[in-house]
């Protein structure tokens, strides 16, 4: 969540700063208005006026490309005038108008695929963004339903979706959450971002997606599965010796044998 533009700015810079030292590439993202909160009292954001704002000044400042995510189809255009890339929400990534509008604003398309899909169905999501001109979809996984309150990952789902067409970023830290776990919120473990995040490199994907906060037990929004700023450095160390291993000896396995 966008909880400041001075919060933004201090994220963003810190992570382009050690992402270009690892030789990776960095996209700030941050949302404008979380409307999926688990309770209707949470705080969602500071609204698409002013987190357009808040986006552009980021953009700016720290020489950053942006994206932020999209809930409803009128926003498209005038988020796709700050931002670089859009985001489809996992809830939303079956919704026709909003990928059709996502697609028509002519810039790349950030996919997540839903808690309760296969990732085969992401086929028809991917033919609905082609359709209507997208030209640049990447697809996300970021864990799948299992029981009440559970999330689990399927390993599987990054090679399904590969072989749609389409570069695959792996959520290391929605992968931990504990939807609704916390009764009027939800709940996550981020010990398990690592691990989980490493067995992604293994198999191979194409990005990475972290929330990252200096202080994860104050963040006003899924704190409990976020990865501490001060922490930064030595995840990255650990990240990149995973993805050079990984880039050394299998490269991005396939389905072709």
């Amino acid at each position: 969540m966008l909880e400041s533009p001075e919060l933004g700015s201090r994220v963003a810079g810190k992570l382009k700063a050690e992402c270009e030292a690892r030789g990776f590439d960095y996209i700030f993202k941050a949302s404008f208005d979380k409307a999926n909160r688990t309770s209707i009292k949470s705080e969602r954001g500071p609204g698409l006026e002013r987190g357009i704002e808040w986006l552009s000044g980021i953009r700016r400042d720290i020489g950053v490309r942006v994206t932020t995510d999209i809930h409803e189809a009128w926003q498209a255009e005038p988020v796709s005038e700050a931002a670089d890339m859009l985001q489809i929400p996992a809830f939303l990534c079956r919704q026709t108008d909003l990928l059709v509008a996502a697609s028509k604003t002519g810039k790349p398309i950030s996919v997540k695929k839903a808690q309760f899909l296969a990732p085969e169905d992401m086929a028809s999501v991917v033919e609905k963004c082609r359709e209507s001109g997208a030209s640049e979809v990447m697809l996300c996984e970021r864990g799948t339903s299992f029981g009440y309150h559970r999330l689990v990952v399927d390993f599987r789902s990054l090679l399904v979706m590969r072989a749609l067409g389409c570069p695959v970023m792996f959520d290391a830290t929605h992968s931990v959450q504990s939807p609704g776990g916390l009764g009027a919120a939800t709940g996550g473990d981020r010990r398990f971002v690592l691990p989980l995040a490493r067995a992604a490199l293994a198999i191979g994907v194409d990005a990475l997606f972290m929330e990252v906060h200096p202080d994860p037990d104050s963040a006003k929004s899924d704190g409990p599965n976020m990865v501490p700023l001060g922490k930064i450095e030595w995840l990255l160390d650990q990240i990149k010796e995973a993805d050079a291993l990984s880039r050394d000896r299998l490269g991005f396995a396939t389905l072709g044998w």
